[in-house]
């Protein structure tokens, strides 16, 4: 389910960056490990809503004037690895509290709990096993049922379709991510800075065989928490840097963990379902209004180039030359606030990483309830870098019917698309072979970002369309008041998404 704190709004064509809710404090504080491409701006986020920023990394020190100290952590808060968004894992009341807060950060920020968090363990059935792994049904949580992928080196035995297995997640997957979470059969007491392991003997430093691993390992017995016999101790990198009590704290919130797995494992193995649930997740899903607000947050600390993170969502190559461009701005000590009335470049970002002509990209569909659709991919056929806009062209199959226009689906028709950066619609003409128009399907969304490989939105239900014989019709209305009543649309955002669509009815 997701739900939404109330942030800025923007017009039709999502000009304004979205509200935040980062300075107001909350009403609980913890202490928080952030990574990713979000991380400065997060950072001074969380900070200003008084948690304690943990376990930083070198960057994020020097920007910093601020104790950030190398404490274990409540929760954690991660990019993703396509940069949509975070990922959320840890004690479940900062998970909540935190999921709350990332919320805030704009109109068209969406969020769900995770039904299979990292470090949860389940009885589950092997429904069918891939060339490297098995899938397992984990049964049901709540309202999902949620599957996960056992690669064989995970498993301590031989699995085959239709066994019983005991399996520990290891990497939890976001809702819009074509994955499943990866188990283990090992099963593991996951507590930060400190990791039980049964069957295990002594102290490992994970990664690492330095001077400094080496001298944790052997500190580590002048440390008062209460180990669970059988279970081996492995200190995260992290950990090199924390203070005695830091250790003690992780060592002590380990072994609280592995006590709890202890009596969980002697059940019998029953019916798929989690069995024991150390931990809790959440995963956030950011627009392009969140990214525009994240960069205004950013700005507050450090140099921070129009479409900050909206370039370094775009990929890895992108998030490269973001870092390269603005070290070369502060290193001419241009003003942290230069740029910051200046436009997104597009042009200039498409330029470099793409999409151009004649690319052939996706259309990533994303739903309200945290699935992702890919509609089909076409030919990029014209880009406009002055107002962010660009036309797809798809030649579509026979068969079936075109939603909500009462047309055939022919061989030889064509479906154009134009969509603009930022605008919180798009249309699509479906045409046959001989050029006639069968008819227009505008689609109202959150706000459209064009990255490299796809075009990224989330359907928000209602829908314009205008049909062959010049009719035009709004479609889908109850389908969006369904959605607000299942909480997965705040009616802020409803009401967004129905001004735009009163909007399009008159336009055409």
């Amino acid at each position: 389910m997701s739900e939404r704190r109330p942030g800025g709004d923007g017009d039709a064509d999502g000009s304004d960056a979205g509200g935040s809710d980062a300075s107001d404090s909350d009403s609980t504080t913890h202490r928080v490990r952030v990574r990713g491409i979000y991380a400065t701006a997060l950072t001074r986020s969380l900070l200003s809503a008084g948690h304690e920023v943990v376990q930083a990394s070198p960057p994020i020190r020097r920007r910093f004037d601020a104790d950030l100290p190398a404490a274990d952590h409540d929760a954690s808060v991660e990019t993703t690895d396509d940069r949509q968004g975070v990922g959320v894992a840890g004690d479940p009341a900062a998970v909540a509290d935190l999921r709350d807060h990332l919320l805030g950060v704009g109109v068209d920020a969406l969020a769900w709990d995770d039904p299979a968090p990292l470090g949860t363990v389940f009885d589950g059935v092997v429904t069918e096993t891939l060339g490297g792994g098995a899938v397992v049904d984990l049964g049901e949580v709540g309202d999902d049922a949620p599957e996960g992928y056992l690669p064989f080196g995970n498993a301590d035995d031989h699995v085959a379709k239709g066994d019983a297995v005991r399996v520990q997640v290891l990497e939890a997957a976001a809702p819009w991510a074509d994955d499943r979470a990866v188990l283990d059969t090992r099963i593991r007491a996951m507590a930060g800075l400190a990791t039980l392991v049964p069957g295990r003997e002594g102290v490992r430093v994970s990664g690492a065989d330095d001077a400094d691993a080496r001298e944790l390992a052997g500190m580590t017995d002048l440390l008062a928490a209460d180990v669970p016999d059988g279970w081996g101790i492995e200190w995260s990198r992290d950990a090199r840097d924390a203070s005695m009590d830091a250790l003690g704290d992780a060592l002590a919130r380990a072994s609280d963990r592995a006590r709890t797995l202890e009596s969980a494992l002697e059940e019998p193995r029953g019916e798929p379902g989690p069995l024991a649930s150390p931990t809790a997740g959440a995963w956030v899903w950011f627009g392009r209004s969140c990214r525009f607000a994240l960069d205004e947050t950013r700005r507050e600390v450090t140099t921070t180039m129009p479409g900050h993170h909206r370039t370094k969502a775009a990929s890895r190559s992108a998030s490269a030359g973001v870092d390269l461009a603005e070290a070369l701005v502060a290193s001419d000590e241009f003003s942290r606030d230069s740029g910051a009335d200046t436009d997104f470049p597009f042009g200039v970002v498409a330029d470099q990483f793409g999409p151009r002509e004649g690319d052939r990209i996706a259309i990533g569909h994303g739903k309200p309830d945290g699935r992702l659709i890919v509609l089909g991919r076409g030919d990029v056929t014209d880009l406009d870098p002055a107002d962010g806009s660009l036309t797809l062209e798809r030649r579509m199959s026979a068969g079936g019917s075109y939603d909500a226009l009462d047309a055939r689906r022919e061989a030889g028709d064509v479906a154009t698309t134009t969509f603009r950066e930022g605008r919180w619609w798009y249309p699509t003409v479906y045409r046959d072979e001989d050029g006639d128009r069968k008819g227009t399907y505008v689609n109202v969304c959150t706000p459209v970002e064009a990255f490299p490989d796809s075009v990224r939105y989330v359907d928000l239900h209602v829908d314009v369309v205008k049909h062959g014989d010049g009719r035009v019709e709004r479609v889908d209305d109850d389908e969006l008041d369904e959605a607000v009543e299942r909480g997965e649309v705040t009616e802020e955002l409803a009401e967004k998404a129905r001004s735009v669509a009163s909007a399009l009815e008159r336009a055409l």
